[in-house]
């Protein structure tokens, strides 16, 4: 019989010589191709201030902190700082939370800051001298953070303030209890020691004059103002801001408070002297806001916290009148639009002060009047490079149209550092296209198991109302180490091998460094390395014909 009549009669599979497998390219039966992508984890792009927040991680995931450390300082100059005062968009953006908890980011990014200040980690200049001078006024946050910016990209930097230390609203508007002043100490000192020069107790009155001494200015002034309310009062009502309240705190002053206090507004600064008042002694504080509680302009946790401590909330009412000892508060409600109506309903409260809370303001007289410049709603009007209508004029911060948190603060110093570098070598600053986010629905959650968020110790609350000793404490190596492996890697490859494993084919090549391509010759475009990538960084195209 002839040979090949003897192969008919056999499977398919059997007839296959030895070495067949390879010489049949099942490629060319594909309609779909699979590519590896890098999509953008939405914690990072929640993230405020740019940090590239699942790279650090990482790092920390693998023990190698200082790594992660760096990694975070290439954003950020403040991790131990932000670690213990920023409000965590990344968190509330972390796909982890749809499947159990979000990642303890913020937890883990404390941990890395407190380490690098232990083991004494600094950061080193590896650019070149520019020759270049620029001047930044205001050293909060957002002016710390540019100089520290502009110093690593090579240029000299003096940073001028008003007040007697450096560190703005981190250090006069947010209380020690929830920020030691040692941590701040720290972070501002590695930033000096980059050579940042400090002019401290030294206000900026003629800008005209600075623009011609330096090659470029920034303007980073704080919202240092409280906003007044036109409440009716008696002649003995004692009625403070609560901005000063928090600075006199700060310089040692004992503001006069008395026992009963009544603070007036519902944001962050509110529940902050709120909490104040009563580790000086108060033994009654109300918050008295006018909407009410999911309308607070006040982080969740902040007012858990305060109503812990033994904070009274008067949500939907308006202080109507003040006097010695008292205050009449009308009760409000809310109209269709969301909006407080009165309701002519009157109640009086014992409050021997009232501190207001309503908002903050800039101090723009350095720049009223200015050639260009355009102050509109008591902000100055800024463009994409956050450069005034004054060529070399740069803003950022509490003084421009943003969200006031020290986070987002800290992200305008790091946007203006690249922009006045840009602007000082003539060229402009191009960042790269943002990847499509990595959602949800991109990922395979079966392949994580159960692992609960670490939760931070916090000090008992006898000790919190009585002094201002922190209130929340850090992981250590150990807890730091299992919440970062609770990352799952959003749309970047976590090197898993999932792929390489499930593919029928043979198709998917290990190339080494957590790199892998596919061997477009054998790959069917069965999609099962897409269907079974954790992280979902692999997705089916189209077969081009």
């Amino acid at each position: 019989m002839p040979e090949a009549s003897k192969h008919d009669s056999l499977p398919f599979a059997i007839t296959l010589d030895v070495g067949s497998s390879l010489a049949n390219k099942t490629g060319a039966w594909r309609t779909e191709v699979p590519a590896y992508v890098d999509r953008l984890p939405p914690c990072n792009d929640a993230c405020p201030a740019g940090e590239n927040i699942q790279q650090w991680l990482k790092h920390a995931e693998e023990a190698d902190y200082e790594s992660a450390w760096r990694a975070i300082m290439a954003d950020n100059p403040f991790p131990a700082t932000m670690g213990r005062i920023c409000y965590r968009p990344c968190e509330t953006a972390c796909n982890r939370a749809t499947l159990d908890e979000p990642v303890g980011i913020n937890s883990v990014e404390r941990f890395l800051g407190d380490e690098a200040i232990k083991q004494g980690w600094n950061v080193t200049l590896t650019l070149p001298p520019s020759g270049k001078h620029v001047l930044v006024v205001g050293a909060g946050p957002s002016g710390l953070s540019a100089a520290y910016h502009l110093r690593l990209l090579g240029h000299e930097v003096t940073v001028r303030d008003s007040c007697p230390e450096a560190g703005g609203m981190m250090r006069y508007g947010i209380p020690a209890y929830r920020l030691p002043r040692d941590v701040v100490d720290a972070e501002i000192r590695r930033i000096t020691d980059l050579g940042v020069r400090l002019e401290l107790g030294t206000k900026v009155t003629d800008l005209e004059a600075e623009l011609a001494a330096f090659d470029a200015v920034f303007l980073a002034v704080g919202a240092h103002i409280g906003r007044r309310a036109d409440i009716p009062a008696g002649d003995s009502a004692r009625i403070l801001d609560a901005v000063s309240v928090l600075a006199g705190v700060e310089e040692g002053e004992q503001p006069l408070l008395g026992r009963r206090v009544a603070v007036y507004g519902g944001g962050n600064t509110a529940m902050d002297v709120a909490r104040t008042a009563r580790r000086l002694g108060a033994t009654d504080a109300v918050v008295v806001y006018r909407r009410t509680r999911d309308r607070m302009p006040a982080h969740e946790i902040e007012v858990e916290e305060a109503l812990e401590e033994g904070v009274r909330m008067r949500w939907l009412s308006t202080i109507a009148y003040a006097d010695e000892g008292r205050i009449r508060i009308e009760k409000m409600k809310l109209d269709e639009t969301g909006f407080p109506q009165p309701t002519g309903e009157f109640e009086d409260l014992d409050a021997d002060s009232v501190v207001l809370a309503l908002g903050q303001l800039s101090d723009l007289a350095l720049v009223e009047g200015l050639d260009d410049v355009v102050i509109s709603d008591h902000v100055v009007q800024v463009g994409a490079h956050l450069m005034t209508g004054r060529p070399g004029l740069f803003a950022g911060g509490d003084m421009i149209p943003s969200e006031r948190t020290a986070t987002v603060a800290i992200g305008h110093g790091k946007k203006a550092a690249r922009n006045i570098d840009a602007w000082l070598r003539g060229t402009t600053d191009q960042r790269p296209p943002r990847h499509d986010l990595a959602t949800y629905d991109r990922l395979n959650t079966w392949y994580y198991s159960d692992a609960p968020a670490t939760v931070r110790p916090r000090l008992e609350l006898a000790r919190r109302i009585s002094t201002f000793d922190e209130v929340t404490g850090g992981l250590d190596a150990s807890t730091a180490l299992f919440e970062a492996r609770r990352c799952m890697s959003c749309g970047n490859c976590l090197e898993c091998d999932n792929c390489f494993s499930v593919c029928p084919d043979n198709a998917v090549i290990k190339l080494g460094h957590g790199k892998y391509e596919i061997d477009l010759d054998f790959c069917k475009g069965c999609g099962l390395c897409a269907a079974e990538c954790p992280s979902g960084v692999i997705e089916m195209f189209p077969e081009r014909s």
